[in-house]
């Protein structure tokens, strides 16, 4: 998310640095997937490249069973010890990627068909929040189509999650049950753009962070939990576990409302942008079940000093000119073009690019150019991660620009 001065002894991500007191990002992935790690914001932008490591979970075969309005099922490809958390089976859903341990109560789930998707029985946000919202239809904005192919010009795609060998690149969502102990949480860079805890962070052991665990984490080290029964989202940026929780900032969102308007604009979040992080991360469980029914986030290495909505906060990276008119800003939407041809593609990847030419990619964070973040999942196969790499970032456009904002 953020660019960095220094690296916490535990492993995580140092402070943040400032541009203009906007914290930004830097840093370039390893090319075959995975966040930035060290000195490195969300899939990098433009520092040293990195082998950060995926979180640390334990990942079983697939397992579990469908329900008619949300059967049990085993952990979605992100179990903890003995797979403590399940999954659940949304309508017509499907789990897969279950622990080896037996299922539990709490998990994440697949196949919503009430237009948007679920996790640990609570939508992400309601069906007409943005994330959530089919743009197959809105009018392209040919200007901004324009700034966009001229920034990436060659640039391909790029899954910015899957496997190399036992480590794991992506991004977790775990799931606490409703009586989670609320725990204290120390906010080390922006309490003032933080919405107070505590929050129901799990233990240290049993805590599912981006690029690592409580301990040693490398990367953004995002920990991102949805409560059951609540149905509250809360997320936080580079957090490790110091006798108390600290993060360098963190974000409580309602799930049973639209998140735009909640945070106040000029706010970051534990995204650069501002936004919910969890909506718009690819899941394993949903691309097995056929269809995912929300935008995906993504990342550019520059963007300039304005936002759209649905984001309230802009970030430029040190490196960046923020007087680029081909820069964008945080929170374009692009869409894969109606007319490119995905059918000699292998069947998930279909999915996954039916998504963007239905929903797209919303701007959420500085890093490679066209990197979008999936979950962190043992389950994913070359199959649903090579084809994608072949997918030009010019077959996108970019639509309905709302007004420009800083």
């Amino acid at each position: 998310m953020f660019g960095v001065l220094g690296v916490f002894a535990l492993g995580c991500s140092g402070a943040p640095e400032e541009t203009a007191g906007k914290p930004v990002s830097q840093g370039t992935s390893k090319s075959s997937g995975g966040s930035g790690g060290t000195g490195a914001g969300t899939s990098g932008g433009t520092g040293g490249a990195s082998s950060n490591k995926g979180g640390a979970s334990s990942h079983g075969a697939t397992g579990g069973t469908v329900g008619v309005t949300g059967g049990s099922a085993g952990v979605l490809g992100k179990g903890g010890a003995g797979g403590a958390l399940g999954g659940v089976a949304g309508l017509g859903g499907k789990a897969a990627g279950g622990s080896s341990g037996s299922a539990g109560a709490a998990g994440g789930s697949a196949g919503n068909t009430g237009g948007g998707p679920t996790v640990g029985g609570c939508s992400m946000f309601p069906a007409d929040d943005a994330w959530n919202q089919d743009i197959s239809a809105a009018k392209v904005d040919a200007t901004w189509t324009t700034h966009l192919q001229n920034m990436v010009k060659s640039t391909k795609l790029h899954p910015d999650y899957g496997n190399d060998g036992s480590t794991l690149y992506g991004i977790p969502v775990g799931v606490v049950p409703k009586d989670q102990p609320a725990l204290p949480v120390v906010f080390d860079w922006y309490a003032d753009e933080s919405d107070p805890g505590p929050y129901p962070f799990p233990s240290p052991a049993a805590a599912k962070i981006e690029g690592g665990d409580a301990m040693n984490c490398d990367g953004d080290c995002y920990l991102l939990v949805v409560q059951q029964g609540t149905c509250q989202l809360y997320e936080g940026y580079a957090c490790h576990y110091e006798g108390g929780w600290h993060c360098g900032n963190g974000a409580h969102w309602d799930l049973t409302k639209n998140g735009y308007g909640q945070r106040p604009k000029g706010w970051t979040s534990a995204d650069a942008a501002g936004l919910a992080i969890a909506p718009g991360i690819l899941r394993y469980d949903e691309v097995r079940a056929g269809a995912v029914k929300h935008a995906i986030r993504f990342t550019t290495a520059c963007t300039r000093e304005n936002f759209v909505a649905p984001a309230t906060h802009e970030a430029v990276p040190s490196d960046c000119d923020p007087n680029d008119p081909d820069s964008p800003p945080m929170g374009l939407r692009v869409r894969l073009k109606a007319d490119y041809d995905i059918s000699a593609l292998s069947p998930s990847a279909q999915v996954v690019l039916t998504a963007m030419k239905h929903y797209g990619m919303i701007l959420a964070d500085n890093g490679s150019n066209f990197y979008f973040q999936g979950e962190a999942n043992a389950g994913w196969t070359d199959d649903d991660i090579a084809p994608l790499k072949t997918v030009p970032a010019s077959a996108f456009e970019a639509v309905a620009v709302p007004p420009l904002e800083n």
